[in-house]
């Protein structure tokens, strides 16, 4: 899963737990025909601790850790009116890099996360996903989700 982001820094002023909006889901091919879609969302964060190094690797950051991840998403299919959680072969969570090397700073942006695009094999023509990212204090943003018809 590859990640991709960009942001903007304000002089604003947040809370320091982490806040997230949905803006888009979407699909793509790829020129060797594998289908993928891009997830963007707006985030903030008011001391500024979201992402993570490569060195990020001991705990709680270490490999096997729910923490070595540190954006989390779910997959759901609507099936007879009910969202149903779907286990995927692969989870959808990844790791995002740091989005700020000073210390202590509010800020914002919209992160965009490359995505597998599995569901595309679904029997169901409406799916959702859930997701959600947690800063380097362990902090949880908020959930957001992306309601997707095929």
């Amino acid at each position: 899963m590859a990640v991709f982001f960009c942001g903007c820094r304000r002089p604003e002023e947040y809370s320091n737990i982490p806040e997230i909006k949905f803006i888009s889901f979407e699909k793509y091919q790829a020129a060797d025909s594998t289908i993928g879609a891009i997830l963007t969302f707006y985030y903030q964060d008011g001391d500024g601790d979201l992402g993570l190094d490569e060195t990020d690797i001991y705990p709680p950051f270490n490999f096997g850790s729910i923490y070595h991840y540190n954006f989390f998403c779910d997959y759901y299919e609507k099936q007879n009116g009910i969202y149903v959680k779907i286990e995927t072969p692969f989870p959808f969570h990844a790791r995002f890099p740091r989005l700020s090397n000073l210390s202590e700073e509010s800020i914002s942006g919209e992160l965009y996360i490359k995505m597998p695009y599995y569901f595309t094999d679904s029997h169901y023509d409406t799916t959702q996903i859930k997701f959600y990212i947690v800063d380097r204090k362990l902090n949880q943003s908020n959930t957001e989700e992306a309601i997707i018809i095929r």
